[in-house]
């Protein structure tokens, strides 16, 4: 099996997720903190010469930092069968949402993917329900995430990466940084 490959903003885990992920139920599997990214552009298992095509895209795009505030935690994906808990970005999330786009148009077209057509959310994926998860038990990991109150964490988002498969997951990371282009000074 290929690795996915994709370009996403890293995301400081700091204090705001240790309490996020500590509170999960059995139901509920966190992501690792060094895994917290907002996705830019996915590309899938593409191999790793286009995803390093639309990387470079990508980087020809000014990359500067955000400041953002962390807003509540809710479901992604199929509403029926949700994949992804996710915190959303409560503000500041236009200009990260107008960059998200424009990096992800060149992006993806380098890399020879198919273009998104939905428009950008930004969003932190935190936790995902097991994925044979039966609906009763998906259903309370969605209870458990809306419950939540907002996370309320002003964030300085400054690094764009390319992102794949960790190699060894023992440590629980998903993914490992490739390559990373820090913010532009301003």
């Amino acid at each position: 099996m290929q690795p996915n490959w994709f370009i996403g903003i890293e995301v400081p885990a700091a204090s705001w997720y240790a309490s996020v992920a500590a509170g999960a139920p059995p139901e509920v599997r966190p992501f690792h903190p060094a895994d917290l990214h907002l996705t830019v552009a996915f590309f899938g298992p593409c191999g790793e010469d286009r995803a390093r095509a639309g990387w470079e895209a990508a980087r020809a795009i000014p990359f500067a930092s955000f400041a953002v505030r962390l807003g509540g935690i809710a479901p992604m994906g199929d509403r029926r069968r949700p994949s992804a808990l996710s915190v959303l970005i409560a503000d500041g999330g236009e200009p990260v949402a107008a960059y998200m786009a424009a990096a992800q148009a060149v992006a993806l077209e380098a890399a020879g993917c198919a273009p998104e057509r939905r428009a950008p959310k930004p969003h932190v994926t935190v936790a995902r329900p097991r994925r044979s998860a039966p609906d009763a038990e998906r259903r309370r990991a969605v209870a458990w995430a809306t419950a939540q109150p907002a996370v309320g964490a002003a964030l300085v988002l400054d690094r764009l990466c390319l992102f794949t498969w960790a190699t060894e997951r023992a440590d629980g990371r998903r993914f490992r940084v490739v390559e990373a282009l820090p913010a532009a000074q301003k």
